[in-house]
C-alpha cells in the first residue's frame, strides 16, 4: 500500500485543519507535568510514576486496580490478553467505534458480533444486545460513543442473566456520568485513552480499571512480565505467551499532570456541547445528540449532528464540506467508525472461513458489511461530526457552530 494513503493520527491528523474555532492542538498541559517529568530525570529514572499514577487513577475512578499501557489500543489488547478467551469465543461490540475497540480480541482469535445500535442513537442498547447472544458469547463490550452513556443498569442485567463480562469502551467518555456512577466503573472493566487528542489527552497512553483481582493480577503476569515466573537457579521461565505492554514512566508523569486539570476540562467541555446541542436544536432539519435523562455529566470529545434527508437537497458529505469552508474546524463525515463495514478483513476472513472463522473453532457462518447494521448505517450515512470540541470553546465559539450550520442549512432546504 502507497505510504501517502495511511492514515494519520494524534497531531498529525490536526495540523492542517483550519476553520473559525479552537484547535486542540497545542494542548493545554497541567502545570505539574515539568515537575514530574524533571523529577524522574533527576532521580536517574528511578521514580516509578507508572504506579503512581495508577494509584491516583483507581482513587478518582474509585476503584481497586489500574492497569495502564502504551496507548488505548494497548489497554484492551492486555485485558483480551488476560480474559484468555478460546479461540471462536464470541465477543459482542458496539458497531460504531474505533478499531482499538476490537483489536486485542480479533489478536486473541475471538470473533467479533456486532450488535446493532438503538434506533435514531449512536449507542448499543439490552435490546440490541440480546438477539446477539449465543451458548459461544464471553462479554459485552459498550462504546459510550462521543461521551453519552449507554443505559447501562439494563446491559448490565442482561449480562448477569448470561453470566457474561461487562466491558466499557469510556475513551471518548472519561468522566461522564451515569446516575452517578463514573463512566468505565459500572461493568466489570472500564478501558480509556489518553491520546494526544482526547480529554484527557497526553502525549499517547491507555488503561483499564476493575475491581476484579484475578483479571488485575493476570493482565500484570501476562502482559507487563511477559508471563515469566522467576526459577530458582536458572532464572525466568516463560510459562504463557506474555507480552510487554507497559506505559512508559514519562508519559505516566504528563497523565498524572493532565488527571489533575481534568475537572475543569471535562466540566467547560460539558457546558460547551450542551450549549451547542440547544442552539442547533432550533435549525429545522437538524438532528442533535441530546444528553440522556439518566446522565449528569457529559465528557464530550466528538461532536456532531444528523440532517435529515427529508428535509434538505444535499447528502451529509456535501453539508459537512460546507461547514468545513464556512469555518467548523475538521468538519466532516463519520461512515469509517461503522467497524463491520470498515474492518474489510473481516468480510474477507468470515468469507472464506479463515482462521479462527473455519470450523471449528467457529460454531456457525458469520457474515459482515454495513447492511448487517440497519440503524447503526442509517444513522451514520446522515451524521456530520467533527472531533476538535474542547476546553476552549467560548460562548462565542458555540455561536458561531450555530450560525455556521444554520447558514449551511437555509442553503440546502428543499423547495
Amino acid at each position: 500500500m502507497n505510504a501517502k494513503n495511511s492514515a494519520k493520527f494524534g497531531f498529525a491528523a490536526y495540523k492542517d485543519m483550519k476553520g473559525k474555532l479552537p484547535s486542540l492542538y497545542p494542548r493545554i498541559v497541567g502545570p505539574n507535568a515539568i515537575n514530574y517529568l524533571k523529577e524522574i530525570i533527576d532521580n536517574g529514572l528511578t521514580v516509578d510514576m507508572v504506579s503512581r499514577f495508577e494509584r491516583e487513577f483507581c482513587k478518582v475512578m474509585g476503584v481497586k486496580y489500574c492497569i495502564s499501557a502504551p496507548g488505548c489500543s494497548n489497554a484492551i489488547l492486555a485485558l483480551a490478553e488476560a480474559l484468555n478467551f478460546n479461540p471462536g469465543d464470541e465477543v459482542i461490540f458496539s458497531p460504531v467505534t474505533d478499531y482499538g475497540t476490537i483489536m486485542g480480541f480479533i489478536k486473541n482469535n475471538c470473533i467479533p458480533v456486532f450488535a446493532d445500535t438503538a434506533p435514531g442513537s449512536i449507542n448499543v442498547s439490552a435490546e440490541t444486545i440480546e438477539p446477539c447472544i449465543t451458548d459461544r458469547t464471553r462479554a459485552i463490550v459498550v462504546v459510550h460513543k462521543m461521551g453519552l452513556m449507554c443505559d447501562m443498569d439494563p446491559i448490565v442485567e442482561l449480562a448477569r442473566k448470561h453470566n457474561l463480562l461487562v466491558i466499557e469502551d469510556a475513551c471518548q467518555s472519561i468522566a461522564s456520568t451515569y446516575k452517578g456512577q463514573l463512566a468505565g466503573t459500572i461493568g466489570d472493566v472500564g478501558a480509556f485513552s489518553f491520546d494526544g487528542e482526547k480529554t484527557m489527552g497526553s502525549d499517547i497512553g491507555g488503561c483499564f480499571i476493575t475491581n476484579n483481582e484475578t483479571i488485575a493480577s493476570y493482565a500484570k503476569f501476562r502482559c507487563q512480565s511477559r508471563g515469566a515466573e522467576m526459577k530458582e537457579g536458572f532464572g525466568r521461565l516463560h510459562t504463557v505467551p506474555g507480552s510487554a505492554i507497559r506505559m512508559p514512566n514519562c508519559t505516566a508523569a504528563i497523565n498524572l499532570a493532565q488527571l489533575e486539570i481534568l475537572p475543569d476540562n471535562v466540566a467547560k467541555r460539558d457546558r460547551a456541547a450542551r450549549l451547542i446541542a440547544e442552539k442547533l436544536e432550533t435549525i429545522p432539519g437538524i438532528i442533535c445528540e441530546k444528553i440522556p435523562g439518566y446522565q449528569e455529566v457529559w465528557s464530550c470529545w466528538m461532536m456532531g449532528f444528523r440532517i435529515d434527508p427529508n428535509v434538505f437537497d444535499c447528502t451529509a458529505d456535501v453539508f459537512s464540506k460546507e461547514c468545513e469552508k464556512l469555518g467548523i474546524t475538521g468538519a466532516g463525515i463519520g461512515r469509517y467508525y461503522l467497524m463491520p463495514e470498515a474492518c474489510t478483513f473481516l468480510q474477507e476472513y468470515a468469507g472464506k472461513k479463515i482462521y479462527p472463522y473455519s470450523m471449528p473453532p467457529a460454531s456457525r457462518e458469520y457474515r459482515y458489511g454495513g447492511d448487517t447494521c440497519p440503524n447503526a448505517k442509517k444513522y451514520l450515512d446522515n451524521w456530520i461530526r467533527w472531533s476538535t470540541i474542547c476546553e476552549k470553546y467560548t460562548e462565542e465559539d458555540c455561536e458561531t457552530v450555530y450560525q455556521i450550520v444554520k447558514a449551511v442549512a437555509e442553503m440546502h432546504y428543499r423547495k
